[in-house]
C-alpha cells in the first residue's frame, strides 16, 4: 500500500516538472516570438520611415527590441580609422533604467586594442561579445564597468563585406547570459538597423548632392546671364562709340569717343581674363611662373594700375611696405599683382567718394630661406555681412546677386584670388562689418632672392648729417618715414601737429627737409609752410619744405603750395621709393644706377624686315600700324605654307617672323616646323615669335616644343610687340627733334 502511495507521489511530481518545463517553454517561445515580431516591426517602420523622421523611429524601435530582451540599453556604433588604427564611436543610443552615454568619453573615438581587447579579432571571425562584465579583461572592465553594464551582448556588424560597427545591449540591473536564439535573432536585427542607417546617410547625400547640383546649376545660369550682361556691355560702348566716332567731323568729339571705346575695350578684356583663368583653373591648368622680381616695383606698378580709377573716385590710397621685407624674391610677381589689384579694384567700387583705402604689406618670417609675407587691402567701404561672406570665395557667386547689376563684375575675381593665394603656400579670408568697412587679408610664401641687389633701397648712399622733419596724423606713415630715414643716418623728428612742429623749429634744430603729410589738426597746410618759413628765416639757414599731394587734387594742391612757398610736391602714397628719391633730389645724390631707356616711341629699327604670317586682315593692319612707325619693313604671309615658302626662298632678308597659329592650309605650329627643318643657317637661328589668342600654358608651352622663341597674346600689346623686336634686334636711336623734322 506504501510503495503504491509513493509510486503515485513519483509520478505526480514528474507530470508537475513536465508541466512546469513546458509552461517554461511555452513562455520562451512566446517571448522569441514578441522579439521577432520587434525586429519584423522594425524592419517595416524603418524601410517606410521618411528622410526627416528617421532618427525618431530607429530609437522607437531600438526600444521595441530593448524591451523585447529585457534589455536598459541599446546602442549603435560605427568603426572608424585613423592613422591604421581601428577606433568606433557611438551614434545612436536608447536607454531605460540607465544611465545614457552619448556623447561622453566612454563612447567616443576608442580605440579597439586598448580600451577594447580582442574585440576586433572576435568581429572578424563573426563571434559576438556575450558576457559578464566581471569576467572581463581589466582593460574591458575599465571601459564599461563606468558605464553601469554588468551584462553585455555585443553584435558585429558588417556591411559589404566590411565590419562596419556593431550594435550592442546592456543589462545594468543584473548578470545574464544572452540566449542563442536571443542572440541570432539580435544579430539580423542589428544587420537590418544598419542597413537602414546605410540607405538613410545615402538617401541623404543624394539628397544634398541633388540641392548642391541644382545650387551650382542656377549659380551657373545666374553667371552666364551675368556674363552676357558684363560682355555686352563694353560692346555696346565700342560700336556705339565706334559710330559716334564716324559720324562726327568734331576732332575733339572724335578723340572722346576714341578714349571711351579703349575704356571699354580694356574691361572686356578684363572680363575675357577672368573667364579664361577660371576656365584653367577647373580644368587644372592654372600655372605659377617662378622669376626674381622686385617686390617694391611690384608695388609701384599696382598703384600706377589702381591710381586713376582712385583718383576718379577722390579716394585716399594709403600703403605701407614692410621694410623687412627682402627687396627681391622669387615667384610669380604676375599673379601675385593680380590678386592685389582685384582686391583693391573691389575696395574702389564699394566705397563711397573721398573714403580711404589702406594696402599693407607685413613681413612675419623666413624659414629656410622662404619668406611668409601677409597683406591686407583695407576699405571704409559698405561692409560685408556674415551671410555674404560665406559666398565669397565661391565660384560664379558674388556676395548678392544686386552687387552685379549696383556695381557690375564677373563674380569670379576673389575665386582665382584664392586659387593663386594657395598656389602660393598661403591663405586669404576677409574680415569685415555690414555698414564698416572691410579688410581682405592674404599670405603667401615667396622665396628670397640668392642675390642681394641692394637697388631699391639706395645702398651706398649717405644721409649722415642730414635732419628730416615729417608731420602726419598717421602713426604708420611717420614709423616708416622715421625707420627709412635712420637707415641711412639721417635724424628724423615726427610731429602730428603744428604746435609741435613749430616748436621744434624754435628749439634751433637745423631742419635739411621739411616733409608735410596729410591735413593736420590744428593748422591748415599752406599755414604751417608759411610758418615754417617764418620761423626758419629768423633761426636756420632755411629748409626745403615738400609736400605729399592727392592725385586727384593735384593742380589745386599745387597752386596752394606754390602761394604758400613749398619747394616740391610729392605724389601720395607715400612708398620708399618716392622718399628715396626725393630725398637724393633735393640732397643732389645722383643715386640712378642706370639712365632710363629711351621710349619705344622715339627707337626706329632701320633695315629690319618682319615676315609677318597673319590670315586675318584686321590683325594685319593692326600689326602693321604698330610697326610701320619705327620704320620695320613689313612682308606678308596668309597662311603657314604661303611663310614657308617665302621664307625658304629668301631667308637672309628677315630677321624675324611673328606667326599667328591658327591659319588655314597649314597652322603655325607646322610652319615653325618646317622652317627649322631648312638647311638654310639662317633658319636655325631667326627669332620666330608666336602671335596668336591661344594664350594658355600649354599653348605657350607648345610655341616653345615647336621651334618658336616666344608667345604673344592677342590682343596685342604695341608696347609688348616693340619689345620683342628690340630683344632680337638692335635699335638705332633717334631724337625726337629730328623724327619731327
Amino acid at each position: 500500500m506504501k510503495k503504491s502511495v509513493h509510486g503515485k507521489h513519483n509520478r505526480g511530481s514528474m507530470i508537475a516538472a513536465s508541466a512546469q518545463n513546458m509552461n517554461m517553454l511555452l513562455r520562451e517561445q512566446k517571448r522569441l516570438k514578441k522579439l521577432l515580431h520587434a525586429i519584423n516591426n522594425a524592419a517595416v517602420m524603418l524601410l517606410t520611415a521618411e528622410a526627416d523622421e528617421f532618427e525618431t523611429v530607429l530609437r522607437e524601435n531600438m526600444g521595441i527590441m530593448a524591451n523585447a530582451v529585457d534589455a536598459d540599453r541599446v546602442y549603435i556604433w560605427k568603426n572608424h580609422t585613423v592613422n591604421g588604427k581601428l577606433y568606433c564611436t557611438q551614434l545612436y543610443e536608447w536607454s531605460e533604467g540607465a544611465e545614457p552615454q552619448q556623447n561622453n568619453e566612454y563612447t567616443i573615438d576608442i580605440a579597439y586594442d586598448e580600451n577594447i581587447p580582442g574585440w576586433e579579432d572576435k568581429f572578424i571571425r563573426g563571434q559576438c561579445v556575450n558576457c559578464l562584465v566581471r569576467n572581463m579583461s581589466p582593460e574591458e572592465q575599465a571601459q564599461l564597468s563606468p558605464q553601469g553594464i554588468i551584462s553585455i551582448l555585443v553584435l558585429p556588424v558588417y556591411l559589404r563585406d566590411k565590419l562596419w560597427g556593431f550594435v550592442g545591449f546592456d543589462d545594468c540591473h543584473k548578470e545574464r547570459l544572452f540566449t542563442p536564439e536571443e542572440e541570432s535573432i539580435l544579430r539580423s536585427g542589428s544587420l537590418l538597423i544598419a542597413n537602414a542607417l546605410l540607405r538613410n546617410d545615402m538617401t541623404q547625400e543624394l539628397a544634398m548632392t541633388l540641392e548642391k547640383a541644382q545650387t551650382a546649376s542656377q549659380a551657373k545660369s545666374d553667371f552666364l546671364s551675368n556674363m552676357s550682361h558684363e560682355i555686352r556691355t563694353p560692346l555696346n560702348a565700342i560700336t556705339g562709340m565706334t559710330a559716334i566716332g564716324k559720324s562726327t567731323t568734331d576732332l575733339n568729339k572724335k578723340d572722346y569717343a576714341f578714349e571711351r571705346i579703349e575704356s571699354a575695350s580694356s574691361h572686356l578684356l578684363g572680363v575675357i581674363n577672368d573667364i579664361l583663368d577660371m576656365s584653367k583653373i577647373e580644368s587644372g591648368k592654372f600655372d605659377l611662373s617662378l622669376e626674381e622680381f622686385s617686390f617694391e616695383k611690384m608695388m609701384l606698378r599696382i598703384i600706377n594700375v589702381v591710381n586713376s580709377k582712385i583718383t576718379d573716385m577722390r579716394q585716399n590710397l594709403k600703403i605701407f611696405i614692410d621694410r623687412d621685407i627682402p627687396e627681391y624674391l622669387i615667384g610669380d610677381d604676375q599673379r601675385l599683382a593680380q590678386v592685389i589689384v582685384n582686391l583693391v579694384g573691389n575696395a574702389v567700387k564699394f566705397t563711397p567718394e573721398e573714403g580711404s583705402i589702406r594696402i599693407g604689406t607685413f613681413f612675419l618670417g623666413e624659414e629656410n630661406g622662404i619668406c611668409s609675407i601677409k597683406m591686407t587691402v583695407t576699405d571704409t567701404g559698405i561692409g560685408i555681412s556674415p551671410e555674404q561672406q560665406s559666398k565669397l570665395f565661391k565660384s560664379f557667386q558674388q556676395a548678392e546677386s544686386s552687387t552685379t547689376r549696383k556695381f557690375g563684375g564677373t563674380g569670379l575675381g576673389l575665386v582665382i584670388c584664392k586659387n593663386i593665394v594657395e598656389m602660393m603656400g598661403g591663405n586669404i579670408w576677409i574680415e569685415s562689418e555690414l555698414g564698416k568697412g572691410s579688410t581682405f587679408c592674404f599670405t603667401v610664401q615667396l622665396k628670397r632672392s640668392d642675390m642681394d641687389k641692394r637697388l631699391l633701397t639706395g645702398y651706398g648712399i649717405d644721409w649722415s648729417n642730414v635732419n628730416i622733419l615729417m608731420s602726419d596724423t598717421d602713426m604708420d606713415t611717420m614709423a616708416f618715414y622715421k625707420k627709412i630715414s635712420t637707415e641711412f643716418g639721417a635724424r628724423c623728428d615726427t610731429v602730428s601737429n603744428g604746435k609741435d612742429a613749430l616748436r621744434l623749429i624754435e628749439q634751433g634744430i637745423d631742419y635739411d627737409i621739411c616733409f608735410i603729410g596729410g591735413e593736420l589738426p590744428d593748422i591748415s597746410r599752406p599755414e604751417l609752410v608759411r610758418a615754417i618759413r617764418e620761423k626758419h628765416s629768423a633761426h636756420q639757414r632755411g629748409a626745403v619744405v615738400a609736400m605729399f599731394v592727392d592725385a586727384y587734387n593735384y593742380d589745386k594742391s599745387e597752386k596752394d603750395a606754390k602761394t604758400a612757398g613749398v619747394d616740391t610736391l610729392v605724389n601720395k602714397p607715400y612708398v620708399p621709393l618716392n622718399v628715396i628719391n626725393t630725398v637724393n633730389d633735393i640732397l643732389g645724390i645722383n643715386n640712378r644706377k642706370t639712365e632710363p631707356a629711351a621710349d619705344d616711341a622715339d627707337i626706329t629699327f632701320e633695315g629690319c624686315c618682319v615676315l609677318l604670317a597673319e590670315d586675318v586682315d584686321i590683325n594685319r593692319e593692326i600689326i602693321t600700324a604698330i610697326l610701320e612707325p619705327a620704320h620695320i619693313e613689313i612682308d606678308y604671309a596668309e597662311n603657314g605654307a604661303e611663310a614657308v615658302r617665302m621664307f625658304s626662298e629668301v631667308p637672309e632678308k628677315y630677321d624675324m617672323v611673328f606667326m599667328d597659329i591658327q591659319m588655314p592650309v597649314m597652322d603655325g605650329y607646322e610652319a615653325a616646323r618646317n622652317i627649322r627643318a631648312l638647311e638654310s643657317e639662317k633658319a636655325k637661328t631667326v627669332p620666330i615669335i608666336a602671335m596668336t589668342a591661344n594664350v594658355f600654358k600649354e599653348d605657350v608651352d607648345n610655341c616653345i616644343d615647336a621651334g618658336m622663341n616666344g608667345h604673344v597674346g592677342k590682343p596685342v600689346d604695341a608696347a609688348e610687340v616693340l619689345s620683342r623686336v628690340k630683344t632680337y634686334y638692335n635699335p638705332v636711336p633717334q631724337l625726337a627733334e629730328s623724327k619731327s623734322a
